[in-house]
């Protein structure tokens, strides 16, 4: 086994949560080393996937799992790295790469509402954060101006600081929903990394319409650009290391990192601080096998809280044909939503939701239906444009609580480099069951605002899957009930952190991205004892 490497601080995953806490650390000073599963691709290789790739609406499709750092594939078939223990399906998606998920995603940068973070005092569901909105309100701004976010004032979310930018141009589709929609929904500009205009070396987005699965221009914030400012600070990376345990010693000190090659060759690395930043589900499952005669149960686990809580964002939606052209694809997949019903006293009733519009270009998935029907000839170039003009979708985004059974354990069957599959147990429960009965009241006054016919909606009981994966190594006060402290320590170790969406204690209706960064600035700035900056206080 090789045993060369050592630094201050060792960080596992090179996403876009760890890559900037790498960054954040090594301008400090101190040393800085991230190890990352998977290899680095560049941008121009992934676009090219794309292109030639038959299945354009498969996002992972530009994104090969690899034997020495397999991810989920569910397209043309599922290749089972996920193991699904039910009662519900959880078919997450995440990319085991440099630069982690973000490669592929949205861009959605939202924080929380002042409310989320005190539900169960509110609601009395849930949890409440150990953190509150006024606390991390610095940290979402500084995350905000590192990643260079879009946004508008009208979202619910009070800010101190302007966003660093304006909202990215309204695509026409957009602009006719909000006008008809007006007054009954206020229609909103979606927060997002995504430059409007030039910002720190980026372009402005030019509506190219493929946000998903890569943004060719380079408009989008991401874990690859992450990476980059972590390696201009002086972090150093190193690719195609796959972590598979965490050794530690007898007070309960992580002393070392193990480590696959990509030919299973193993390594050792050294530390002082070790900082876990895989994700929600790669977290957990290292943890876990990260056993001991000390620790029999994995670390961070000697209350078997490890993987429990685990939460995403499930969506129902209604698919209609407005009263007159829109023609969806132009400028980012997902601009606008509505988020009036993201609090209230509701909460303690049902799930809170967003609704959120689809701009995604309509003539993939119509000529896929279509062709399956067995239209062809004149009546399916009518029908397609037909659709491609016309045909609308809304989503909800509803939150799920955090419940102990549902979680991530590990699996019986093992993978190709001989480690134990993550398995997950997943469930949807009646709280968010009836937010989307609730929801449904939405969907046909859209629809009639609309001028809506032909609607489509999904099956009472069907969920899509968001990939907001949350919870599994949750903060909070109690160590009875949470894997982490609110500054991200193991309550267990103290030299172990923990930073990524997994931490995050309940999911709220907003995507996890922003909430994992500013939590993990958060963290930091406790690593780093409070202080701006400096290699003495890194190093201490």
């Amino acid at each position: 086994m090789a045993d060369s490497l050592s630094a201050d601080f060792v960080v596992i995953g090179s996403g876009i949560i760890g890559a900037l806490t790498a960054m954040k650390l090594a301008q400090t000073g101190a040393s800085v080393l991230i190890l990352e599963a998977g290899p680095r691709r560049s941008r121009d290789e992934i676009v090219a996937r794309f292109r030639n790739s038959p299945r354009r609406s498969d996002w992972v499709s530009p994104y090969p799992s690899l034997p020495w750092a397999p991810h989920p594939i569910y397209k043309p078939e599922s290749n089972d790295y996920l193991v699904q223990a039910g009662p519900y399906p959880y078919p997450a998606e995440y990319l085991r790469m440099v630069g982690g998920t973000t490669w592929h995603w949205a861009a959605h940068a939202w924080r929380n509402v002042p409310n989320d973070h005190r539900i169960h005092t509110l609601y009395g569901v849930g949890v409440d954060w150990p953190v509150s909105y006024d606390e991390l309100e610095p940290y979402y701004q500084e995350s905000e101006e590192i990643m260079g976010v879009s946004g508008a004032d009208n979202t619910g979310s009070p800010r101190k600081k302007p966003f660093p930018m304006e909202p990215v141009a309204e695509p026409y589709a957009m602009r006719r929903i909000r006008e008809r929609l007006d007054p009954t929904y206020k229609v909103v500009s979606n927060t997002t990394a995504r430059n409007s205009r030039p910002y720190d070396g980026r372009p402005a987005c030019v509506g190219n319409n493929s946000c998903q699965p890569i943004c060719p221009v380079d408009a989008q914030f991401t874990g690859g650009k992450a990476v980059e400012k972590a390696e201009q600070a002086g972090a150093r990376l190193v690719p195609n290391a796959n972590v598979y345990k965490l050794e530690s010693d007898d007070t309960g000190r992580v002393t070392a990192a193990l480590y696959y090659d990509r030919n299973k060759g193993s390594h050792r690395v050294t530390g002082k601080t070790f900082i876990v930043a895989a994700n929600g589900i790669e977290s957990p499952r290292l943890l876990l096998l990260s056993t001991s005669d000390k620790f029999p149960h994995g670390l961070a686990n000697a209350r078997d809280m490890v993987g429990r809580h685990l939460m995403d964002h499930p969506s129902t939606s209604l698919t209609f044909d407005a009263d007159e052209d829109l023609w969806l694809g132009r400028g980012p997949q997902s601009p606008s939503s509505i988020n009036t019903m993201r609090d209230g006293d509701f909460r303690k009733d049902h799930a809170p939701y967003r609704l959120d519009f689809t701009n995604i270009s309509r003539v993939d998935g119509a000529t896929t239906s279509l062709i399956a029907a067995g239209v062809y000839g004149a009546e399916f170039e009518h029908r397609l444009r037909h659709s491609a003009a016309r045909e609308l979708n809304v989503k909800t985004v509803l939150e799920v609580l955090p419940h102990p059974e549902h979680r991530i354990t590990l699996s019986a069957q093992k993978d190709s480099m001989g480690i134990p599959k993550p398995e997950a147990h997943y469930a949807i429960d009646e709280y968010t069951h009836k937010g989307a009965i609730r929801a449904l009241d939405d969907f046909r006054r859209i629809a009639e605002l609309m001028g809506g016919s032909n609607l489509r909606f999904t099956r009472d009981g069907d969920y899509a899957n968001n990939q907001h994966i949350c919870g599994t190594v949750s903060m909070g006060n109690d160590p009875a009930t949470s894997v982490v402290d609110k500054w991200g320590r193991a309550h267990d170790h103290e030299n172990l952190f923990l930073v990524g969406t997994g931490v995050i204690p309940t999911a709220g209706t907003c995507n996890s991205t922003e909430n994992g960064v500013a939590l993990a600035l958060h963290t930091v700035r406790h690593i780093l004892g409070g202080q701006a900056g400096g290699s003495a206080a890194a190093k201490s």
